[in-house]
């Protein structure tokens, strides 16, 4: 009997919209006619698509592309995932599958993504908050008068936050405003014209009052799939914390290319309390020094310093593999938190040496490399786990799969039927009560290749 649960609606599982985009797929001269079935596969969604083309599109393939949207928007469907084996007659199984809200699409378009066990669920880098640190103070370069004065200045004309605004603005953002930002805001017009001055507050796009915010970790939460090999470690030199977020990040602008302006309450161990930072929107972790203080920025006495992502190595990620760690553990250490075993001559290895390891908390195992998958079993911390489709058979017959798991992922050859590792994610998916993965089996004949 199908399962209905897992199955697409009715309305996607017609061959024909599909008919257009084959043909094009299919391969062209000596290649069509070899006598060996030719599998594609893809993925079309609404804010994009990932197909085996080289170069740019031709327009036919967008338009068969845009007909496959329509047919998912009338379905309501955001996105399908498809896999097609086409024989040298033109007889073809297509195999779609819609991932749903518990999966994370992966970036290669055989790849099943990453399944996330507990919604809204964040890897530990972005929870992580900052260290304390009692000692820290702000800058000797900060000066309340030199930076009113020099502010007033600059805006003669201006009319600034009022007591009660600053004392709103703190209470929405629950954390005290630091003194150099009051006075800021106080001596700021509220609305101001942009300055091609490149140095100082002027190459800044000051936020209203109302604009200010504090740098949660999970709104630059990536991917699970690039998130898993994320560490955070920040140097005992650092100025500021190596962290995705922070309650003590007050963004207060804009440097005009979409990074962030900050005063930073939460500094490193050589970093100043509202000293300013920037927050590069194309990164995920970590932040850099722009000045020691609100006053130097606004004298233009700028200190950058860029965070060293270098460290985000041994001891705290490690990889087992040719060329690499020869075995896990090589790799055991009280701080390791991401560890992948990748394929080493077809040995096998034990996981015994990383038990009670305190921090570990991402592992991927290739197909083929565990001598014994339940051993996964006394790794008590586990978030994430990557493992072939026979390792995770393993542990769900044994009802082994580890309850701490925030999300999984199965890495599984990418000319397999995708079928039966997506009835095992299903499963793995089943155990949390998390959304099925929706899929069909279409057959269809595209007639000879021309």
């Amino acid at each position: 009997m199908r399962d209905q649960r897992s199955s697409l609606p009715s309305s996607l599982c017609d061959f024909a919209p599909w008919e257009p985009l084959l043909r094009l797929l299919r391969p062209g001269g000596a290649e069509a006619h070899t006598r060996r079935p030719v599998r594609v596969a893809g993925r079309i969604g609404r804010d994009g698509w990932s197909l085996p083309v080289r170069g740019r599109a031709s327009p036919a393939l967008r338009g068969a592309v845009d007909q496959l949207r329509r047919v998912f928007a009338r379905a309501g469907v955001d996105e399908i995932a498809f896999a097609a084996e086409m024989g040298p007659t033109g007889k073809t199984t297509l195999r779609l599958i819609e991932h749903g809200p518990a999966v994370e699409s992966a970036s290669g378009s055989r790849d099943l993504g990453v399944l996330v066990l507990v919604e809204g669920a964040l890897p530990e880098p972005w929870r992580r908050l900052p260290d304390p640190r009692p000692d820290a103070r702000t800058a000797p370069s900060a000066d309340l008068e030199l930076l009113e004065r020099t502010l007033r200045e600059r805006w003669p004309d201006a009319v600034g936050a009022t007591e009660e605004q600053l004392a709103t603005a703190e209470a929405r953002l629950g954390v005290a405003l630091p003194e150099e930002l009051k006075v800021l805001y106080r001596a700021a017009p509220a609305r101001r014209e942009g300055s091609t001055d490149p140095s100082g507050l002027d190459a800044c796009e000051l936020f209203a009052l109302e604009g200010l915010y504090v740098v949660d970790g999970a709104a630059r939460h990536p991917r699970w799939e690039y998130a898993m090999t994320q560490t955070v470690v920040t140097r005992p030199d650092a100025a500021v914390q190596g962290l995705a977020g922070s309650p003590g990040w007050i963004v207060f602008g804009d440097n005009g290319g979409g990074d962030r302006l900050a005063v930073d309450l939460t500094p490193g161990p050589r970093g100043h309390t509202g000293q300013v930072i920037l927050i590069d929107h194309e990164q995920v972790i970590g932040a850099a020094l722009v000045a020691d203080s609100l006053t130097d920025l606004a004298l233009g006495r700028r200190r950058e310093e860029h965070p060293d992502r270098s460290t985000d190595r041994l001891p705290v990620l490690a990889a087992v593999r040719s060329g690499g760690l020869p075995t896990p553990g090589a790799a055991a250490h009280p701080a390791l938190e991401v560890l992948s075993i990748g394929a080493c001559d077809g040995a096998r290895f034990s996981l015994a040496p990383l038990i009670e390891l305190p921090r570990l908390r991402a592992l991927s195992a290739r197909p083929g490399t565990l001598a014994d998958p339940l051993e996964i079993g006394a790794l008590t911390g586990l978030e994430f786990l990557e493992l072939g489709p026979q390792d995770w058979r393993v542990l769900l017959d044994a009802g082994a799969v580890p309850h701490t798991l925030s999300a999984a992922a199965i890495t599984a050859h990418g000319d397999d039927d995708p079928l039966p590792v997506v009835a095992l994610a299903n499963e793995l998916l089943a155990l949390r009560d998390r959304p099925r993965i929706r899929h069909a089996v279409l057959e269809g004949d595209l007639g000879p290749a021309a």
